[in-house]
């Protein structure tokens, strides 16, 4: 992901001139990894979020919401001491790097005023925020403690002396001229891209292509107009920042020409970075969240699995139960043929057109009545397994099909989706139910539904779990609305609430059933839709299971930039 230095340096200028001077007001510390900031400036306040999350490590204002610790954390509390009330001056960036450093103003305990810096280094899992005495250059405190015996190069410790990571040799692409930057390069040698990131400060590896692709295997002139191009972007802070999609996300403040698929513009890096992180941190935030409730649902689904496959086995072994039957009405036609002791007898199987003879396996310890009757009983027991099993596997089949269900549903979930999830289990029986003392807090009566606009302006609304689906469906739309949903794929439910949509309409509302299911990473997805009239559920069925008819279908490829730009925003 490339929050490279020239991100960095795109989404600092930024914040100089959106939130400096800037009064912070409040400070939280939502997991390990991240700070969430409320600053004033202009009569405004804006959340800044600091984190060091080892694969989402970046710093930007963001529009999400944070669940905060009942207790805040230590490195929270200093953070507090130091800077609460403390007014931020200046955002800089150290060179090209992905090390920025806030200047902040603050008063110590008898009231004098003194300088703090919050310092902050984007390395991937070596990510660090460290709140620094800007007049002694000591460490106050650190996110992350390092000690000499973790790194030898330098120290990060309390009390200990801010030092700056040891630095490549590479050149300042906003310092050099294109002449110098083409002696860096080996033509030679191949691989310019990854001569680029080793020569120059901020170039990740995808800017770097993107430098390649627009060369097309051009000379050295051809080089030199590229960087020329970018530099120039750089310098006169020309930024077009965006989100790219194809098999994966990417984005970029530079236009990105070597990235095909859909483009979402912003006309803020900032809004670029939420939008782009906001989701993906989320996300990781639910899984961590939802790690038990993975582990349930995967033991489940093996559970129900084994008991499927064990099932099938005892209906192939139904399958041959005529043939006992057979077997004791022939020995009892024929019983008089047997003798006390016999192990077997050779009987006429008069059911065969040619009268064959058939050798019948007997026990010498059964009387011949009791031999027929033990394979008359054997019947019986066939047949009955059978009419027992053949119920039991449809409800197993229906029990792995509502774990993959709730799977897709934590997959597509948000934090405030996984607790409806757990209640939903909770009221099924699939886990205890909590005690007074841990008591969850009380839930609103409705449940909240993603909500959506078409191009033409219709409401579109989605549930994503099986209490939103269910509400959704059975409660709120009305009898004319269109219902969709993915045909034999978990997904969720998706209204249109009009009787009479467009075309257009029924097609995005069939992209967002699309996005919302098992198939959000495939094309060409089956999504049927009918009026709500249509559409009922059970008596006795799992939440949020419904059977419908008068059904038509479409087909279309899910789009993540279709589906956030028909997201309303809340606010």
């Amino acid at each position: 992901m490339p929050f490279d230095g020239i991100v960095t340096h795109a989404v600092t200028e930024e914040l100089n001139k959106d939130i400096i001077p800037g009064k912070i007001t409040k400070i939280y510390q939502p997991t390990n990894t991240e700070l969430l900031f409320t600053v004033r400036s202009r009569g405004n306040n804006v959340n800044l979020l600091l984190s060091i999350h080892p694969s989402y490590a970046r710093f930007h204002l963001t529009a999400a919401s944070f669940d905060n610790p009942k207790e805040p954390p230590m490195f929270c509390m200093v953070l507090r001491k130091h800077l609460s009330g403390a007014i931020i001056e200046d955002i800089e960036q150290y060179k090209l790097e992905r090390i920025v450093s806030f200047t902040i103003k603050t008063r110590n305990e008898i009231g004098d005023l003194t300088t703090k810096k919050l310092v902050i280094e984007l390395m991937g899992k070596h990510s660090n925020i460290m709140l620094v005495d800007a007049e002694q250059n000591h460490i106050i405190d650190s996110l992350k403690h390092i000690s000499m015996a973790q790194n030898r190069h330098r120290t990060i410790l309390p009390g200990h002396p801010y030092q700056m990571p040891p630095q490549p040799d590479k050149l300042n692409p906003l310092h050099i001229n294109e002449e110098q930057f083409i002696k860096r390069l080996d033509f030679n040698a191949g691989k310019l891209d990854t001569q680029i990131v080793q020569n120059l400060i901020g170039f990740s590896p995808f800017i770097a292509k993107e430098l390649v692709s627009r060369a097309n295997l051009g000379s050295a002139n051809t080089y030199k107009q590229v960087f020329n191009t970018v530099q120039t972007q750089l310098l006169q802070s020309e930024y077009t920042p965006a989100i790219y999609i194809d098999k994966k996300e990417e984005f970029h403040v530079i236009p990105i020409h070597s990235c095909p698929g859909e483009v979402i513009t912003y006309a803020s890096t900032n809004k670029m970075l939420d939008d782009y992180y906001t989701g993906k941190a989320e996300r990781d935030r639910v899984k961590q969240q939802a790690k038990d409730l993975y582990r349930f649902f995967k033991n489940e689904k093996d559970k129900n699995k084994r008991k499927l496959k064990k099932h099938e086995q005892t209906i192939k072994k139904a399958e041959n139960k005529e043939h006992y039957q057979k077997i004791g009405e022939l020995l009892t036609a024929h019983m008089h043929l047997i003798s006390p002791g016999d192990k077997q007898v050779k009987v006429i199987d008069y059911y065969d057109p040619n009268q064959s003879e058939l050798n019948i396996e007997l026990n010498p310890n059964k009387s011949p009545s009791e031999n027929a009757q033990s394979y008359y009983k054997t019947y019986q027991k066939l047949k009955t397994s059978e009419q027992i099993v053949s119920k039991e596997i449809i409800k197993t089949k229906e029990e792995i099909a509502y774990l993959e269900q709730l799977i897709q549903q934590i997959d597509a979930a948000s934090m405030a989706d996984i607790e409806e999830i757990r209640e939903e289990l909770r009221e099924e029986g699939y886990l205890k139910k909590q005690t007074k003392q841990k008591k969850a807090k009380k839930k609103p009566s409705k449940p909240t539904l993603e909500k959506y606009r078409s191009s033409d302006g219709t409401e579109l609304l989605v549930g994503k779990n099986n209490k939103q689906n269910e509400y959704l469906t059975m409660k709120l739309a009305a009898r004319d609305d269109i219902w969709l949903h993915t045909k034999d794929i978990p997904g969720s439910h998706v209204v249109i609430r009009t009787k009479d949509p467009s075309e257009e309409t029924i097609q995005e509302a069939a992209i967002l059933a699309a996005y919302f299911s098992k198939s959000r990473h495939s094309s060409t997805v089956p999504v049927d839709f009918t009026k709500i009239r249509h559409v009922k559920k059970p008596n006795g069925a799992k939440p949020g299971y419904v059977t419908y008819d008068n059904q038509k279908t479409v087909f279309v490829t899910p789009s993540e930039a279709l589906v956030t730009k028909l997201k309303i925003k809340e606010g």
